[in-house]
């Protein structure tokens, strides 16, 4: 696999945390494919989630904090730190409360890109497309994502600081 292109998005992060999610989703739809695309942070000791940036915000609206639930998803991309497939909206339903709302927006399989800093899972990249889309293939050059969603994850904590 080659390197994937970074300029734009490298050149984006200098407009601040909005700009670089952007450049990240488009990032996402060159290398991977995506229909809905959202970026959460995550607490693992407070066992919470924050929705920083979405691509459908009118169904997914960026928001505040919520708990999140102990399921299969959250052993896998939480715990073991490892990418969560799902290729169809069976498998959707049985981690995520919301799967008739992702499946009403045209998206019936999923990968959950965990992002990891210092050992710590501080957020996943989340891609939702038709059913069975994440290919091994596409599955793999999604790892190329991970870096880019750290600086935005980061990004946006740093904003929160100078907010307050």
């Amino acid at each position: 696999m080659t390197s994937p292109d970074y300029s734009a998005f490298t050149a984006a992060v200098a407009d601040g945390p909005e700009a670089a999610c952007k450049a990240l989703e488009a990032l996402t739809k060159e290398l991977v494919g995506v229909k809905l695309f959202t970026l959460m942070t995550a607490d693992t000791n407070a066992r919470n989630s924050e929705r920083i940036y979405s691509n459908m915000p009118e169904a997914y609206p960026v928001s505040g904090t919520k708990p999140y639930n102990d399921t299969y998803w959250s052993d896998v991309a939480l715990k073991r730190r490892e990418t969560f497939v799902a290729n169809t909206i069976e498998g959707i339903a049985e981690v995520f409360d919301d799967h008739r709302l992702i499946n009403e927006l045209g998206c019936q399989s999923v990968i959950n890109v965990p992002v990891t800093v210092g050992g710590e899972v501080i957020g996943t990249i989340n891609c939702l497309h038709e059913t069975g889309f994440y290919t091994q293939e596409r599955i793999e050059a999604a790892e190329a994502l991970k870096l880019p969603g750290a600086i935005c994850m980061l990004l946006h904590e740093r904003g929160k600081g100078e907010r307050t």
